[in-house]
């Protein structure tokens, strides 16, 4: 009994130590199975992808790229980050001793690449879940979709693309999980527990920044979309909400600019908006330059000579027209490729900038909201369901702009440098070709002998003398007054322009060369060919290109510049008359008898006061002096603007302003006074 009570104490102390020992062997297990689980599901999770990314995307192909690239996203950057990671995770199999600790550290190692491949996935999940809904409604297409993905996953079941494009979200969510699940398992004072507590941490960290850069590209997405509304339809979405927010928006910029309220400053949006607007005006500047560049080259191209028969049969001509066929057919027709390698992508490099373009600018209005939030929250200490909304809205768009301008900025700079150094490139091939081709044809010319020097002299002499030639040509153009374009009479006017003639005299007398519509209240609104009397050169204020004007009626000013001066000229009638009684007082030979007159039809002898060239069968040629025979004094159509003359033998049309007066002829000859 002694005996049986004395070993009774020790064995009641050491039964804690069994079980100690015990529960920690249990850890150690639930923890070895933990990490084994991480491992085998992560096997199992990237062979998943790689059947998405190799057997079902490839089946696919007969829905359009785009889709596809929806639907997959940057699934094969996911591949190739977790397949590291796994082999890294594989690795610390051979190390049991550190082998939890070694798992922490691989996840904090991976902490930042799981971040960037998997936040632009789930960023356009979304997206790929709303072109599945779009399949399901074409029956035929999504029979043949899920018979491609049964065939690869028969586990997929009648969720078809859904459950395989949800798998990706699942895992980067369950990692947390599967850490926090080793940590339970691992002593507080194990060497591997802060490690563990950090990596769970971090991938929490992972999670929320994936969920925060989901909602800032939903924000963006529905700020980015640049609409070509109507006006029609942009007053269709005018109600009282958004007049009522955009007044409210207006008046804290009205504040903000009288210096009643503080401005938000932002140091470092501003400095990214300023490089962004320097690097848009660089786009738009080149892709104005290179139209210009296509539009010069298009001109230049219609031109081509060696289509042409010069009826020249060899020379320099000949020559050049050959180097052109040979640059036609070659050298051009390859730097036609300008405008697939540089424009179509400059067009598309500036569409691109419509987005970021238009969320700068919405970017402005929520700031002016988040101010006005702001001020509401100091005063009043809450806000609104709504009013927090937009608090949010501000922040995401913020901080989607401050992330991604940096590289947006970079990404432009380098595709404008492509552009840049393709254009270039093709510029020097050109001029490579052209050189080329014009080497054969340079050596075939009479002075390719000459040195440079004296070739140069010798085209500064040809320009000397072309030079000279064309500045005596001009001065005597210059000499030559080129006839009057009257515009022709506007019917019924003839009394109206007697009565400005008396009353200004033939100096002050213009007529409108074209349509004038009066847009102020002093304006006149003359019809082309009105005759107008000028009153004086200059307005109220000076201003020398309006003149004011009389009409016989009204009074106000019209534009100089559609105002030439008038040329009087005595009208048809008045010719025949004044030539029919008009005789030099000198002359003393008695009037011939009609008796002795032969029979001829009435007619007036002018003169042509100035040259006219015929611009059609109907009509006469005339040069200045020389005598002409009014037939009639006005056309068909009875318009007195237009008399059939006879001009050495030929008879015609000609302008009746064109004609002057002349002393009628006697038929005997002149006699001169005593």
């Amino acid at each position: 009994m002694a005996k049986h009570g004395a070993d009774e104490p020790s064995s009641r102390s050491g039964s804690p130590d069994r079980e100690g020992r015990a529960s920690e062997d249990r850890s150690l297990l639930h923890q070895r199975l933990a990490v084994r689980e991480l491992i085998d599901t992560e096997v199992s999770y990237l062979h998943m992808l790689q059947l998405c990314a190799s057997d079902i995307r490839s089946r696919l192909q007969q829905l359009p790229q785009g889709d596809l690239d929806v639907l997959f996203s940057n699934i094969d950057d996911i591949i190739k980050v977790n397949s590291r990671f796994l082999h890294d995770l594989q690795e610390t199999a051979s190390k049991e001793e550190e082998q939890v600790q070694l798992v922490g550290n691989i996840f904090l190692e991976f902490q930042e690449e799981l971040e960037q491949v998997y936040k632009v996935y789930c960023a356009s999940y979304d997206q790929a879940l709303l072109l599945v809904d779009t399949y399901r409604k074409e029956p035929e297409l999504q029979r043949h979709i899920q018979g491609i993905v049964e065939a690869v996953v028969p586990q997929a079941g009648s969720s078809g693309l859904s459950f395989l494009l949800v798998i990706p979200l699942q895992r980067i969510t369950r990692y947390p999980l599967l850490l926090q699940k080793i940590l339970e398992n691992t002593v507080p004072d194990a060497s591997a527990y802060p490690v563990l507590q950090r990596a769970v941490s971090a991938l929490q960290d992972v999670n929320t920044n994936i969920n925060e850069y989901k909602m800032r590209k939903e924000v963006a997405s529905k700020y980015t979309k640049v609409e070509q509304l109507t006006l029609r339809e942009r007053l269709a979405r005018i109600n009282t909400h958004t007049l009522s927010k955009k007044t409210t928006r207006l008046s804290q910029l009205l504040k903000q600019e009288a210096g009643l309220i503080p401005r938000t400053e932002d140091k470092e949006f501003d400095d990214l908006e300023e490089r962004f607007q320097w690097v848009s005006l660089c786009v738009t500047e080149l892709k104005n330059n290179v139209a210009a560049y296509l539009d010069n080259l298009q001109a230049f191209l219609y031109f081509r000579p060696h289509e042409y028969n010069l009826d020249i049969p060899e020379g320099p001509a000949v020559q050049y027209c050959n180097l052109a066929r040979d640059l036609h057919l070659e050298a051009f027709l390859k730097f036609q490729r300008l405008e697939g390698l540089v424009w179509q992508p400059l067009c598309s490099l500036a569409k691109a900038l419509l987005g970021p373009q238009n969320l700068i600018k919405k970017r402005l209005d929520k700031l002016l909201d988040f101010e006005r939030v702001e001020e509401k929250l100091l005063e009043v200490g809450s806000v609104t369901y709504q009013e927090e909304a937009a608090r949010h809205t501000y922040q995401a768009l913020n901080s989607l702009l401050v992330a991604e301008l940096p590289q947006f900025n970079q990404l432009v700079m380098q595709w404008l440098g492509q552009i840049m150094c393709t254009f270039v490139t093709l510029q020097r091939d050109l001029a490579k070709q052209v050189l080329q081709r014009a080497e054969g044809s340079m050596a075939q010319l009479p002075h390719h002998h000459v040195p440079e020097p004296a070739f140069r002299k010798l085209v500064e002499d040809a320009l000397g003398r072309t030079s000279n030639q064309l500045r005596s040509f001009q001065e005597t153009f210059e000499k030559v007054q080129p006839p009057p374009t009257t515009q022709p009479l506007l019917p019924g006017s003839e009394r109206q322009v007697q009565a400005l003639l008396s009353r200004y005299g033939p100096g002050k007398l213009y007529q409108v060369t074209s349509n004038i519509s009066g847009t102020g209240t002093l304006d006149l609104t003359l019809p082309r060919g009105q005759i107008v009397a000028i009153l004086q050169n200059k307005d109220t204020k000076g201003n020398s290109g309006r003149w004011l004007v009389d009409t016989g009626g009204h009074r106000g000013y019209v534009p100089a510049g559609k105002l030439q001066l008038y040329h009087v000229v005595p009208s048809a009638e008045e010719l025949r008359r004044q030539a029919g009684l008009n005789k030099d007082p000198r002359c003393l030979t008695p009037e011939p008898s009609p008796a002795l007159v032969p029979s001829i039809p009435t007619m007036n002898q002018v003169i042509a006061a100035y040259p006219f060239v015929a611009r059609s069968s109907h009509e006469v040629s005339l040069q200045a002096g020389q005598p002409v025979t009014i037939l009639e004094a006005q056309d068909k159509k009875g318009n007195p603007e237009w008399s059939l003359v006879e001009v050495n033998g030929q008879r015609g049309y000609v302008p009746s302003g064109f004609l002057a007066r002349a002393r009628s002829p006697v038929l005997w000859g002149w006699s001169l006074p005593s």
